[in-house]
């Protein structure tokens, strides 16, 4: 039998309602289930709005354990209802340590485990190293019922040593759950355009298909420029979503012939990481 994955992402405004986001994205994963959906992406930290625009002490209240984290607890049931994979973007507290996390969920509903952010931004309007430690697992590649699965948060979409590394490791798809848009240094500065064509340079390089999850709208003066995006294995955008609406895009993938399209491209055979030490 054919391997076959189709991905889906969720493209919407969050409020700063914890439960009313929760609920949102609930109802779009039965939306793309309802499509063939194997896969759902929401984007990056939905259950509020993007608070890292400044540093203020109050905000990290919002981070919890992941394991009673209320969208990982809720959308646990949502997977399993629909027996589709859900990467759930989270504020995580760990004892004393605070991650910009992701919990993959399973098709059955369980948790396979968490990544935590290694790229961490710090600039005009995503000041994250005040509120994130540097992710502390390593790049995570997940053995779902759908297929292997690598995610990276956002920031870390931008890096090529990411991509590949999930390459390496198996994965068949890339997703990168986002929360990108206006520069506040610089209103002329509009990075919709390079932010997916960094992506598809790893989709390309790596001969994998890719799923981008941005939110969209204005939050108390941020604006978001949505754009999400699904794209081929060769770079082809086969599913976006524009600048101003909320929903649901999806797209499907036959993973056997990728597999033997990556063979023939001989990216992987040509590699020469004797002469990378310089990376390192």
């Amino acid at each position: 039998m054919t391997r076959s994955i189709t991905l889906a992402a969720i493209q919407f405004s969050p409020s700063d309602d914890v439960q009313a986001n929760i609920d949102r994205v609930a109802g779009f994963v039965e939306q793309a289930a309802g499509r063939g959906a194997d896969v759902v992406l929401p984007p990056e930290l939905f259950c509020g709005y993007y608070f890292c625009k400044t540093q203020e002490e109050e905000h990290f209240a919002r981070a919890l354990p992941w394991e009673t984290h209320p969208a990982v607890v809720q959308l646990t049931e949502i997977a399993k209802k629909f027996d589709v994979v859900i990467p759930v973007s989270i504020y995580e507290k760990d004892g004393p340590a605070y991650y910009n996390s992701l919990v993959m969920l399973d098709a059955d509903g369980a948790a396979l485990g968490v990544y935590r952010k290694s790229h961490i931004p710090d600039g005009p309007g995503y000041q994250e190293k005040f509120y994130f430690g540097p992710g502390n697992t390593g790049f995570r590649v997940w053995d779902t019922k759908k297929g292997k699965i690598g995610v990276g948060i956002c920031w870390d979409q931008w890096f090529p040593e990411a991509a590949r590394a999930m390459a390496l490791m198996g994965a068949d798809v890339l997703l990168y759950p986002t929360a990108i848009g206006a520069e506040p240094q610089d209103a002329g500065l509009d990075t919709a355009a390079r932010w997916r064509r960094a992506m598809l340079g790893h989709a390309v390089s790596n001969v994998i298909p890719v799923c981008a999850a941005n939110r969209v709208g204005d939050e108390q003066g941020q604006a978001f420029y949505g754009t999400s995006f699904i794209s081929d294995q060769t770079g082809e955008v086969v599913a976006e979503m524009d600048r101003a609406k909320e929903g649901v895009i999806v797209a499907t993938f036959d993973l056997d012939m990728i597999d033997r399209e990556r063979a023939a491209w001989g990216f992987f055979r040509d590699r020469r990481p004797d002469l990378y030490g310089s990376l390192l």
